[in-house]
């Protein structure tokens, strides 16, 4: 790893990313990042997964929850998708994931709702569950 973050973290922060998102996804990504943006790779997962997922204070199914309630907020629908697959992985149940799009319709606006919904709605289509 390159940069200023600390090895341990980076390795920490690789197993929750794959934990979460799945192996394949993040070998897939990583493996595709060049000079240009490997070091944000690097950062991104020494930071967010390391140091944000690191502990043990937050379960990672409540953490997805919680991903999923702020990505929605902001509109970040290809993110949303991504960690919607990655809610399933860490037990987030259909049930949950539909109150979850309602809290975001309720402070965010039924568009948004709608697009969650679009999005939730592929993912569980592709694993099975709808």
């Amino acid at each position: 790893m390159t940069g200023i973050f600390d090895e341990d973290l980076f390795t920490k922060g690789l197993a929750q990313r794959k934990g979460t998102l799945g192996a394949e996804y993040v070998e897939r990504n990583l493996s595709a990042a060049d000079d240009f943006t490997r070091p944000f790779q690097e950062a991104m997962t020494a930071w967010c997964w390391g140091f944000g997922w690191g502990d043990e204070v937050i379960e990672p199914k409540t953490r997805s929850m919680m991903n999923l309630a702020m990505i929605g907020a902001l509109g970040k629908m290809h993110e949303w998708e991504i960690h919607c697959r990655g809610a399933l992985n860490n037990g987030v149940s259909q049930e949950e994931i539909r109150a979850i799009i309602h809290v975001v319709g309720i402070y965010c606006g039924v568009p948004q709702a709608l697009e969650c919904f679009r999005v939730a709605r592929k993912v569980l289509e592709e694993d099975g569950q709808i």
